[in-house]
């Protein structure tokens, strides 16, 4: 039986849970949250699933560690699992754009002697664009589409009155370092394709708010020594969140269930 402990149990962390529960190899054991919050998830939950504020207040210790709880939970509580040995999966990929915290992330799992595994998320095609940079990569290019309203809370709402959009408008272009600081909460692809290409700053972003679509449409174009590819993908938003891509929580489960098979791709 594998042991996950879980950071955060938002919109991404409960379905997750949701998919997980008829699993017999493997379980969530641990949910870590704010304080304030403990008593209320807790509610929600299985008896059998501790809740806490974090890892040294656990009662046992996990053999693995997802974040699903947003950019401060890195730092919060990755970072200390790196250290003490423990691997992690993150979600959050583009709060590793913050200046030196992905050296700091690789540097804890060195320490601890262990891995951090960054997700692929909502988007496709990280194993054929990690693969291209090391036979020669020389552009990619990402576009990311969604309904006005999923831009709400961000600063494209205090440039354009999203509701009243008609046409679609470019709300952003630039890196993705600067894509994934601007919108961190929409912006996670393109930091993982930063990552796992040309790296934050080379690769580049262009964001969009598109009264036409009722999904979120990822677009990359990426052309080097090793060929050329270009891949469209048009995820439905997770129903309680509608900045997430509901394929952000098939990721997460993906990667829990290959840490518990045998046989896996």
């Amino acid at each position: 039986m594998l042991k996950i402990a879980m950071a955060g149990c938002g919109a991404i962390g409960t379905a997750a849970l949701e998919l997980l529960a008829p699993r017999q190899d493997l379980a969530v054991t641990t949910i870590l949250v704010p304080a304030a919050q403990i008593e209320e998830v807790r509610s929600r939950l299985p008896e059998r699933i501790e809740v806490c504020a974090s890892l040294a207040d656990a009662g046992a210790r996990p053999d693995l560690l997802v974040e699903c709880a947003g950019h401060g939970a890195i730092v919060e509580h990755v970072l200390p699992a790196l250290r003490a040995g423990i691997p992690c999966v993150l979600a959050s990929v583009g709060a590793l754009s913050a200046p030196g915290l992905a050296a700091e992330v690789e540097a804890a799992a060195r320490a601890g002697g262990t891995q951090a595994q960054l997700l692929s998320g909502a988007i496709g095609a990280i194993d054929a664009l990690a693969a291209a940079r090391h036979g020669g990569l020389d552009k990619v290019v990402y576009s990311g589409r969604k309904p006005p309203l999923a831009w709400q809370d961000t600063p494209a709402a205090a440039q354009w009155d999203l509701a009243s959009l008609r046409e679609p408008t470019v709300i952003f272009e630039g890196s993705a370092r600067e894509a994934a600081s601007a919108y961190p909460k929409n912006a996670n692809v393109a930091a993982t394709l930063a990552l796992a290409g040309l790296g934050l700053d080379d690769t580049r972003v262009r964001l969009w708010a598109d009264p036409g679509i009722d999904e979120n449409v990822h677009h990359v174009h990426a052309a080097g020594a090793f060929g050329e590819f270009e891949l469209t993908m048009r995820g439905k938003p997770l129903a309680a969140n509608p900045k997430t891509s509901s394929l952000t929580v098939y990721s997460v489960v993906r990667a829990l269930c290959n840490r518990a098979e045998a046989l896996v791709i």
